[in-house]
């Protein structure tokens, strides 16, 4: 286990030596504090309460997304970027498996989503409490602590399935371009009674916390989450199969 959190622990150092580390985590710091301000002055009764705002705000319709985007540019090229510039070849003449090596680079991956959402929340915390009143409403912690699970899934959905692209493509222009076509087409729903079982339909879980209806008829919360689970196994396999028999020039 020791050896696995060396691997972890490396890719990490590999991600927050880029010049760019920080500018995701500068920009989900500063974007929650933007839009309270501009829903306090111009629309102050859009959130009751400052845990109305926090619980809003962490759902994926909120800043779910612009977690999501960022996180799949973070993570686009953890594998492909290995491919082009050579350095895989050095990875792979250490005395640990491939599967050791893509398991480490993928458990990176959710850390870093982890983390983005969890500096997200701590802003739209500190921004909720700045702009808006602390009590009101009828929105409490188990309710906030929901969003932030919801918001959570579908960045992890998402992150895993960049994961896949990458180690299938072996570039980063295509992963992210795959990615970013993905994040547009969530919001398309097709109302055919087949489109419930793609994913797309699926990620948003908080349509099922909030009484909205689901996207089509027949679905549940139990059903979305299946089908999630599914997918992101699918994902996984196809990853981890293509990366353990592929020759390394």
């Amino acid at each position: 286990m020791r050896k696995f959190n060396l691997l972890v622990l490396n890719e990490w150092l590999k991600m927050f030596k880029k010049r760019s580390f920080f500018i995701p985590y500068l920009i989900i710091a500063l974007f929650p504090a933007v839009i309270a301000y501009i829903s306090h002055s111009f629309s102050a009764d859009a959130f009751p309460s400052a845990a109305a705002f926090i619980k809003e705000m962490l759902l994926p319709t909120g800043m779910g997304q612009v977690i999501a985007i960022l996180a799949i540019i973070g993570t686009a090229g953890i594998v492909s970027k290995e491919h082009s510039q050579g350095t895989v070849k050095f990875l792979l003449i250490r005395a640990r498996s491939r599967t050791a090596i893509l398991a480490s680079k993928y458990v990176t991956v959710l850390l870093y989503a982890l983390s983005l959402t969890a500096v997200t929340a701590a802003a739209i915390v500190i921004s909720g409490m700045l702009w808006f009143q602390a009590g009101g409403g009828d929105t409490g912690i188990a309710g906030i602590l929901q969003s932030l699970l919801y918001g959570y899934v579908y960045t992890m959905v998402y992150v895993t399935f960049v994961f896949m692209v990458g180690v299938l493509t072996n570039s980063t222009g295509v992963t992210i371009g795959l990615s970013m076509f993905a994040v547009m087409m969530d919001k398309v729903v097709i109302y055919r009674d087949f489109y419930k079982y793609f994913l797309f339909p699926n990620l948003d879980l908080s349509v099922y916390g909030s009484g909205q209806q689901p996207p089509l008829p027949g679905m549940t919360l139990g059903f979305s989450v299946l089908m999630l689970a599914v997918y992101m196994a699918v994902f996984l396999l196809a990853g981890f199969m293509v990366f353990r028999r592929r020759d390394v020039a």
